[in-house]
C-alpha cells in the first residue's frame, strides 16, 4: 500500500499551492483519507491516483 501525505498529493498534482491542495482534498468525491495522525491526512495512493486519472488526467503517470 502506498501512502500519501498532503505534500505528496501536492506534488501529484503539479506541484500546487498547500492551501490549493487542502481545499481540493476536503472537496466531495476526493478520496477520504485512512487516518488522521498528529502530523496530518493519511490516504491510499491508489483512490488518490484514480481520482487524478479520472479528474485531472493531463498530471496522471
Amino acid at each position: 500500500m502506498e501512502l500519501l501525505g498532503l505534500d505528496e498529493i501536492r506534488d501529484l498534482l503539479g506541484g500546487i499551492s498547500k492551501q490549493r491542495a487542502t481545499i481540493i482534498v476536503g472537496r466531495k468525491g476526493f478520496p477520504d483519507p485512512l487516518a488522521t495522525l498528529k502530523m496530518g491526512r493519511v490516504w491510499d495512493g491508489k483512490p488518490v491516483r484514480a481520482w487524478i486519472a479520472k479528474n485531472r488526467p493531463d498530471l496522471a503517470d
